[in-house]
């Protein structure tokens, strides 16, 4: 494990997978405090850049200030790609995950799961339930709409690297302004350098371009199966779903029987946004800061405290 200092309020950690790719985490605050950390999981192509903004409000609370991991998975951020994109698959990277968080001292947190993040962390309860606390599940649910997914297949790995993020902001804006009209300029261009990155002078995508193949191979006319298993893995801890208004991903309706199929999950609408919500508006940060405080309160159940133990 390698660890870069930064000025901007969290180090770069390295770790190494089991097949010997160096994967990255961004560690805000400090390690010694004992408080319930946070673990940030972003979205397919998206990376630990995503939960800046939310990891500073998190790690220097006035009141409650903790440490939060965000995660680059293989493929994304400064992550190692991997030369096999059949490893570009949830269950690897939920092995990556636990390997990760086991080098950083992780043995429970609060996950913060967007997108892809949030099945991550639903197949994190399937194999180490111990780990979890608490979750938020940010614009996923068990059941994931073919017409998001076919949108972000319709851009993933096609789009031209831009010159400036200026001109990253304005490319992404036109691919998705409709569904994000709250957004600011200073959110487009956040937006923006976690789409793309800086390597030699020029902005290459901060993805590997072979996440395509995976989506690829789905085949849209049959219906796409439910993970309804996984998410009933996080039976034992509480649960704060966010859907953005005009998520196309989410439906209100899986929302509505995610609430009934786990009565403690509370649920938070970000307006004016859409998939995936960023996370960075203080209304949001605020619930969300709200919830993990919440969790960090209450007990937790005997059986889990049982299989911490065991871990």
């Amino acid at each position: 494990m390698t660890d870069d200092v930064t000025d901007q309020g969290y180090r770069s950690i390295f770790t190494t997978a089991q097949d010997g790719l160096r994967l990255h985490a961004r560690d805000y605050g400090e390690r010694h405090w004992t408080r319930l950390p946070v673990v940030c999981l972003a979205g397919l192509t998206r990376n630990a850049i995503d939960f800046h903004d939310l990891a500073l409000a998190l790690s220097n609370h006035r009141h409650r200030p903790r440490r939060v991991v965000a995660l680059d998975y293989r493929g994304r951020g400064q992550s190692d790609w991997d030369p096999d994109w059949k490893n570009y698959d949830v269950r690897v990277e939920v092995g990556d995950v636990m390997a990760q968080l086991a080098a950083l001292g992780v043995e429970q947190a609060v996950f913060i799961g967007t997108s892809r993040g949030g099945l991550v962390t639903m197949g994190l309860a399937a194999a180490r339930p111990a780990l979890i606390r608490g979750a938020v599940l940010n614009d996923i649910g068990p059941v994931i709409e073919a017409r998001g997914l076919l949108r972000i297949r319709s851009y993933v790995g096609k789009l031209a690297p831009p010159r400036t993020f200026l001109e990253a902001a304005d490319l992404l804006r036109r691919i998705s302004d409709a569904r994000f009209p709250a957004l600011s300029n200073d959110d487009w261009e956040t937006l923006a350098r976690g789409s793309f990155l800086e390597r030699e002078g020029r902005l290459e995508p901060s993805y590997d371009p072979a996440l395509m193949k995976p989506l690829a191979a789905l085949d849209f006319e049959a219906p796409l199966p439910t993970v309804w298993p996984l998410f009933h893995g996080l039976a034992h801890a509480p649960i704060l779903a966010i859907r953005g208004e005009h998520s196309d991903l989410l439906s209100p309706e899986t929302l509505d029987a995610m609430e009934q199929a786990h009565p403690g999950l509370e649920r938070w609408i970000v307006p004016g946004q859409g998939h995936a919500p960023l996370l960075r508006d203080a209304p949001t940060v605020n619930r969300i800061a709200s919830f993990v405080a919440a969790v960090e309160d209450s007990p937790r159940p005997a059986a889990e405290r049982g299989d911490l133990a065991r871990a």
